[in-house]
């Protein structure tokens, strides 16, 4: 039977009215953003420079992915979908919201700007360069299209509508990091997808932090982190997954009677928050399947089930194939990797 234990709000004090509440939400604690930031998983689709010289423009359709823009060198201007163009400048960050095209364009002598056909893109493994090998560029940029998410259906900029603009100084290292992570995808070296992952993880947590020292916070503009109450519990089910989570507990976790939470969650995510919680503890198991030696039986009650056969029935509908062949396909993989 899964583990899903009493609630902590406790059944004789009853819920609490949203009215008596509804001054008690804050902004997102520091605790809670940095459990959300922990259990962030980052999947790099493709890295992208970009190298625009004067006199030219370059067109990129659309990709179902949200893409980061830095600008290490030069200027020029960038259009987002059918947004306005938008001024780039060193050290210039960009998050472009998924499924939008953009364009890039450097002025020169005034005359209409050049068109950079497909002919000069060139693939290096999963670094793709556009630009022209003959002419000197003024725009440098490292694109980087990625997915980041919670579990296997929360995703962080998913939801984004607009672009979501820092600037940056020199000291915060954007750029190198961004620079290892195109070197990392050459090399393909052991390890690389870990380790360009990493890097375009700590540009996303460095985001985070300018963000909230931001005057202008573009967290609210993300449906999972602007509604206080409803990430408070959403934080609480990442960092601990495992834990005996009611749909009771998760409210009072909120501050939220039971029936504004299941309303306000299932508004935000799309999913109840049972579901969330199942798809959490499904990617701890994952977790623990390929990092860990543990027997299925332990794994089974670190992700929240009491019972082997039902963790065993609700991880083979998560990935169609059950923990100890999963496990061991993992093996198979490092080691063909190793060879």
């Amino acid at each position: 039977m899964q583990n899903t234990g009493k609630s902590r709000a406790g059944s004789g004090r009853g819920e609490r009215t949203d009215s008596m509440i509804a001054g008690s939400a804050s902004k997102l604690s520091a605790a809670d953003l940095d459990n959300l930031m922990r259990a962030l998983e980052i999947d790099v689709i493709a890295l992208t420079e970009m190298l625009i010289p004067p006199d030219h423009r370059a067109e990129m359709g659309t990709i179902d992915a949200p893409a980061i823009h830095y600008t290490v060198s030069g200027r020029g201007r960038i259009s987002i979908g059918n947004g306005p163009s938008i001024p780039l400048e060193p050290h210039l960050l960009i998050i472009k919201p998924p499924n939008t095209p953009f364009a890039i364009e450097v002025d020169g002598a005034g005359g209409p700007r050049t068109l950079i056909s497909r002919d000069c893109w060139q693939r290096h493994d999963g670094v793709l360069r556009i630009g022209m090998p003959a002419e000197q560029p003024e725009i440098i940029q490292i694109c980087g299209f990625f997915n980041a998410s919670f579990g296997q259906s929360v995703g962080l900029f998913r939801e984004l509508q607009e672009p979501v603009v820092e600037k940056f100084e020199p000291t915060d290292r954007i750029g190198l990091k961004l620079r290892e992570a195109v070197e990392e995808l050459c090399a393909q070296e052991l390890g690389t997808g870990a380790m360009t992952a990493s890097l375009l993880k700590q540009v996303i947590v460095a985001l985070v932090r300018r963000s909230m020292k931001s005057s202008r916070s573009w967290i609210d503009r993300f449906s999972i982190l602007a509604d206080r109450q409803i990430t408070r519990a959403f934080a609480d089910m990442v960092a601990r997954p495992g834990a005996a989570h009611t749909v009771q507990s998760l409210a009072h976790s909120a501050g939220l009677s039971r029936s504004a939470f299941m309303a306000r969650f299932s508004g935000v995510f799309g999913r109840s928050p049972m579901a969330v919680v199942r798809d959490l503890r499904m990617r701890q198991a994952a977790l623990d399947l390929t990092t860990t030696s543990a027997p299925v039986d332990v794994v089974a009650y670190n992700a929240g089930y009491e019972s082997r056969s039902s963790f065993v029935r609700a991880f083979r509908k998560a990935y169609d194939v059950d923990p100890s062949d999963y496990r061991q396909s993992a093996k198979t993989d490092e080691a063909d990797g190793d060879a």
